[in-house]
């Protein structure tokens, strides 16, 4: 007998806040502008701009002789309005280092979608996939810092257009990147 049952779990990110709030999927296409920024900027700290990414997902599941199948989406987006910038200090150097951040968000979206997609699910598949989610957040979290280190916000031109390179081939080739952060910073 099959039983089917369906879960649909979005952390961070819920399908109600992603409809009340405007949002831009991720996109090989399409490029963020400055008039994607639409929350006021920050006085507090020193931050030209912030990008308000993040991954969302929803799956459900079907067991069947105690196996479980998972049929999942995993999407990244964008906040405009929480995001924003300071138009007086602000170039395209900059936006391409936001931009960027999209990026890196899509590339930690793959490789939830790698996870979920070689994982070999349990009863507790509800909390097995959130254990998946939390660690993909902070490997994201951690990577981001490690970017924003390393390019030092953007200021230093030649790290920052490494790492443009370095994350676009990521992008072109498909390829969920190998986030192993301590790999990544010497450590």
């Amino acid at each position: 007998m099959r039983l089917y049952f369906s879960l649909i779990i979005i952390l961070t990110v819920t399908t109600v806040w992603c409809q009340e709030y405007e949002t831009i999927p991720w996109n090989s296409e399409q490029r963020l502008s400055w008039s994607d920024f639409k929350a006021e900027p920050s006085n507090q700290g020193r931050a030209a701009a912030i990008t308000a990414s993040g991954i969302s997902y929803q799956f459900s599941t079907m067991e069947s002789n105690g196996e479980y199948e998972l049929d999942y989406t995993v999407h990244t987006f964008f906040y405009p309005n929480k995001s924003w910038y300071h138009a007086e200090v602000c170039d395209e150097v900059i936006l391409s280092h936001e931009q960027l951040h999209f990026d890196i968000t899509e590339l930690f979206a793959r490789k939830m979608r790698r996870l979920l997609a070689e994982t070999k699910f349990t009863k507790n598949v509800k909390s097995e996939v959130r254990a998946i989610y939390r660690r993909i957040n902070n490997e994201l979290a951690e990577f981001q810092n490690l970017y924003d280190d390393e390019t030092n916000f953007s200021r230093d031109k030649e790290k920052q257009f490494l790492w443009n390179k370095k994350i676009e081939d990521a992008l072109k080739s498909n390829f969920y990147i190998h986030l192993n952060v301590d790999a990544e910073s010497g450590g």
